[in-house]
């Protein structure tokens, strides 16, 4: 900002120790860490890097950041006071009256009595036609997958016997199978 001129890096690393007190081997770590900022402007021009930095960039800066929050500042306060006024509005005819009083507690006793309904609802759900139906459904799909997996048994032992030569009996104890294992009809 003092100088108001365009520099390379070499020529800030001699300035910066001298003017500002900064140790030679920080300066570019301290340059980048202002580019980086957005508080000083960098530009490659041929095969040099040119740094700069001017006051009336920083002073347009903070005038536009000024002006945006002003901007957000206005739009709140406008947002505000539509909202009071919708508050307003909406206490209008919401003034606490025995009527009002005799309304909300009529209210709260059909929002009780829609509970209990709702759990009594509940408790007879087992004889509702659609939970049936899809209840048969259900043991339906379970019988035909109890079925499949008793033929897949059955088909296992048989081939266990043929290839092994192992007696029914000594592959139903050796697997667990229960002597009475049949199809479900």
């Amino acid at each position: 900002f003092a100088q108001k001129d365009v520099f390379q890096l070499k020529d800030i690393e001699k300035i910066a120790p001298k003017e500002k007190g900064i140790t030679p081997m920080s300066v570019k770590e301290i340059l980048q860490s202002l580019v980086d900022d957005g508080m000083v402007d960098s530009d490659r021009i041929g095969t040099s890097n040119y740094f700069w930095a001017f006051p009336s960039k920083a002073f347009h800066a903070r005038k536009r950041k000024l002006e945006e929050l002003e901007s957000q500042f206005a739009e709140s306060s406008q947002k505000k006071e539509a909202l009071q006024k919708s508050i307003e509005k909406s206490k209008i005819g919401r003034e606490d009256t025995a009527e009002r009083a005799a309304l909300m507690e009529e209210l709260a006793a059909l929002r009780q009595k829609k509970e209990q309904l709702k759990t009594e609802i509940e408790k007879y759900r087992e004889c509702d036609p659609d939970v049936v139906e899809e209840m048969r459904q259900t043991n339906k799909v379970a019988k035909e997958a109890a079925n499949r997996w008793t033929d897949n048994i059955f088909s296992i032992k048989s081939w266990a016997k043929r290839k092994f030569g192992f007696e029914e009996s000594r592959i139903d104890k050796g697997f667990g199978i229960p002597e009475d294992l049949d199809y479900i009809d």
